[in-house]
């Protein structure tokens, strides 16, 4: 492991304590897609999230298979 990932990895976990809550093997277990979007890091250029309605309706079409 170089030192320039491990500074960088240290400094995303203490970031992702002190704002997320997160404990070590939480940060360890996030994808790098999951810890941006804990943190609100999302770009503009992603797809919004599906909304309780869609998801309702998703669940119903896959239930009735």
């Amino acid at each position: 492991m170089n030192c320039d990932f491990a500074n960088a990895a240290l400094a995303l976990c203490a970031l992702a304590a002190r704002t997320l809550g997160w404990r070590p093997p939480e940060f360890w277990d996030a994808t790098p897609a999951e810890l941006a979007a804990a943190l609100g890091l999302s770009g503009g250029d992603q797809p919004a999230g599906i909304d309780r309605a869609l998801l309702e309706t998703l669940m119903e079409r896959d239930h009735e298979r």
